[in-house]
């Protein structure tokens, strides 16, 4: 449900930081005749930069590596000056797995550029009150994680390709329906917020395949918190809001009146976090082809 659980949502002001603000992105055509929207996407991710969305959402199950970085209440820093990608463009894919992998690898259901668009909204409101910028400063891109692997299980990544890709060939782009703003329950995720879905028929199928796919097709046994009986989908908007003001980032999201939002999972990609973020493979959902591998 929208609202914080103890606030008036009053607030001071504070400065707003532009440094910390997405930067709007030229007009694009997407597909199936929708109007032009600017998508407020992040730069590519630079290389030695933390992902601490993922580190954080995966704490819990005991497979993250410890977030990297300060907490989001402090003076924001400018993101590293990297070229940036047309909207639907991933992130630059990886050429070989690493040779000592350690961290964890995640694999994420991104959305259409519309519905991503939304979701930067309310990362951009949360770093204009200094509640949280980490995902912005980090270059994240809006998703779902589908399912995460320690490294030390999936030594060879690329060995998920063929899976990955023979699922998003079989699956049409998916409708989503982000309904409601909650925060985890464990101490392990404090200064958590999420968009959650509504949950549909398709949304936990394309799961329950993937988990199926991957004890198949690589021996490999799905995490306990990932498994289709226990998982939970969300989408991280903020990781890092500072102890005390969680009611004030609330009611910040909830003065956006986002939710609820539709759209609709248009792609598949495998992300090492070890701990910076490297995409391995991408491949988008009824369609041929992919990022990352051949």
């Amino acid at each position: 449900r929208w609202g914080p659980p103890t606030s008036d949502c009053s607030y001071s002001k504070r400065a707003h930081h532009s440094s910390s603000v997405v930067r709007d992105l030229p007009n694009f055509s997407p597909p199936s005749g929708k109007p032009n929207i600017p998508l407020l996407r992040p730069p590519r991710i630079p290389v030695g930069i933390a992902h601490p969305e993922l580190a954080a959402l995966a704490m819990a199950q005991g497979t993250a590596p410890s977030a990297a970085g300060g907490g989001g209440g402090g003076v924001f820093t400018t993101p590293a000056a990297v070229a940036t990608t047309p909207p639907g463009t991933p992130r630059a894919a990886a050429a070989a797995a690493p040779p000592a992998p350690s961290g964890h690898y995640a694999v994420e259901l991104y959305f259409d550029p519309a519905l991503e668009n939304q979701v930067l909204k309310a990362w951009n409101a949360l770093a204009r009150r200094q509640l949280s910028s980490r995902l912005i400063d980090t270059a994240s891109r809006p998703h779902l994680p589908l399912l995460h692997l320690p490294a030390a299980a999936l030594p060879d990544p690329l060995r998920l390709a063929p899976a990955l890709r023979a699922l998003a060939s079989r699956i049409d782009p998916l409708p989503l329906a982000l309904s409601s703003l909650a925060s985890p329950p464990s101490s392990l995720d404090a200064g958590v917020l999420f968009l959650s879905p509504t949950p549909s028929a398709a949304l936990l199928g394309l799961h329950a395949q993937l988990c199926e796919l991957l004890r198949k097709d690589t021996g490999l046994e799905v995490p306990d918190g990932f498994r289709p009986d226990n998982w939970v989908p969300r989408c991280a908007v903020a990781v890092d809001v500072p102890r005390g003001r969680m009611a004030e980032a609330f009611c910040v999201l909830r003065e956006l009146k986002l939710l609820p939002v539709s759209g609709y999972g248009m792609d598949i990609a495998l992300v090492e976090v070890a701990p910076v973020v490297r995409e391995v493979v991408s491949y988008p959902l009824g369609g041929s082809g992919g990022v990352g591998a051949d």
